[in-house]
């Protein structure tokens, strides 16, 4: 189980960005199992589309275990459902119920981690952070609602809510939203090898998908440059459809995060170093002083 943040901690602070990438998504998991096992922190989270969905489950309390198990049975019917709306091939109405049933908790003011979700407004194309308070089950919703299969999402403010990916597949700027923002930025980025297909896409679905991904690759390469680690599994073989490979996919992610761990605690001591040697204020009687 995830400890509660404590932003008064004197150590380092610690940010994760998930990116998005459907059932690639599974592959976060095993970076955050890794996280536990080598003992990093985790001190805020943002996470967009897939890596909302882990990271928001990661916040609000579902032990490691539940949520392995979790990526490892989750298949498409059980987020979305046929409509007859002309905005899009299904509503993902059904991934809010699945949400609601699972999480420990399902308002961001109960998280257990600090956590935001990133969607886009489909009229501005604005970055829409969804963060703080309000309904956690419906800001991940919208941050999955690929436009063209899911319908949009509307908020309270009338807006059409869809995918962040367009705008922040791997939301790492985002990071720097929290109060007080994370010292060390680390990003976990699943599209980092591109996208697969079986074959060049043969239906106008199919161009959808290939050009968000490669939309989301170009995207990506911006925000990896604002992290200070960035954990990319090998997943480039596994196409986004592919939920039923969940347990390759977790052990991707767990590859990749051993990989990257070491240097994440070398940032972390350097971190600390940097912070003690810093001069202290000190009150005296006649004032303060430096």
């Amino acid at each position: 189980m995830p400890e509660v943040s404590t932003p008064n901690t004197t150590r380092p602070r610690v940010g994760l960005a998930l990116s998005g990438g459907a059932a690639r998504g599974a592959a976060h998991v095993g970076v955050l199992r890794v996280f536990e096992e080598q003992g990093v922190p985790v001190d805020c989270i943002a996470g967009t589309s897939a890596g909302s969905l882990v990271g928001g489950a990661y916040a609000a309390g579902l032990p490691i275990d539940e949520l392995e198990e979790f990526a490892l049975r989750m298949r498409w019917r059980d987020f979305g459902r046929v409509t007859l709306s002309t905005l899009g091939v299904q509503s993902n109405a059904r991934m809010e119920e699945f949400i609601r049933a699972r999480f420990p908790v399902t308002r961001f003011e109960q998280l257990r981690i600090p956590f935001a979700a990133v969607a886009a407004d489909l009229k501005t194309g604005a970055a829409v952070v969804l963060k703080d308070e309000g309904d956690l089950a419906f800001a991940i919703r919208a941050s999955c609602a690929v436009p063209g299969w899911y319908v949009p999402v509307v908020d309270e403010r009338g807006r059409q809510l869809v995918d962040g990916g367009i705008v922040a597949t791997l939301p790492v700027r985002m990071l720097r939203k929290f109060a007080p923002p994370p010292d060390i930025l680390v990003g976990v980025d699943v599209n980092f090898e591109g996208a697969k297909f079986l074959g060049p896409p043969r239906t106008a679905l199919g161009i959808l998908f290939q050009t968000i991904m490669v939309v989301q690759r170009s995207i990506g390469a911006h925000e990896q440059r604002a992290a200070d680690v960035v954990i990319a599994p090998r997943c480039g073989h596994i196409r986004w459809d592919e939920m039923a490979r969940g347990a390759e996919l977790v052990r991707l992610g767990r590859e990749a995060a051993l990989e990257s761990v070491g240097r994440i605690k070398e940032l972390l001591e350097e971190r600390s170093r940097d912070a003690a040697a810093r001069p202290r204020r000190q009150t005296g009687s006649l004032g303060t002083r430096t």
